[in-house]
């Protein structure tokens, strides 16, 4: 009997990494290889990293894929495979986090900082689905 992949929930749902974010690969086929994060699945704690872990699948022509036949896609990665590189100090690194105060109410906010470096890691511009 086939297991249904575990889901958590909603709320418990985080990733170390985030959209936009440059990380190196650790596991797998594309071990050793860098790469930029198109999408996370906080859910399932997988990430798409653009290029890599590519797979062949065999495709019926459809509504979307006018052509059918063997296509390359890219498949999801657990995020525990890949490690995020720092955009300051440009090594692969963990993530600490820290709390400062930012913005005009100076709310204490959560920034990721660089574990080796110790400078907060740079927030990519994240990409705006419509």
């Amino acid at each position: 009997m086939a297991t249904k992949q575990t889901l958590t929930p909603h709320h418990l749902a985080k990733l170390h990494v985030h959209t936009g974010d440059e990380v190196l690969i650790l596991t797998g086929k594309d071990r050793k290889q860098r790469g930029k994060v198109v999408r996370t699945f906080p859910r399932s704690n997988r990430v798409l990293v653009e290029g890599r872990n590519m797979v062949k699948r065999h495709m019926k022509p459809d509504q979307s894929t006018r052509q059918g036949g063997i296509i390359e896609k890219p498949m999801p990665i657990h995020a525990s495979n890949v490690m995020v590189i720092c955009t300051e100090c440009g090594e692969p690194t963990r993530i600490g986090h820290d709390r400062v105060p930012q913005g005009q109410d100076q709310k204490l906010r959560v920034r990721r900082i660089c574990k080796h470096c110790g400078k907060a890691i740079q927030e990519q511009s994240r990409i705006v689905r419509s």
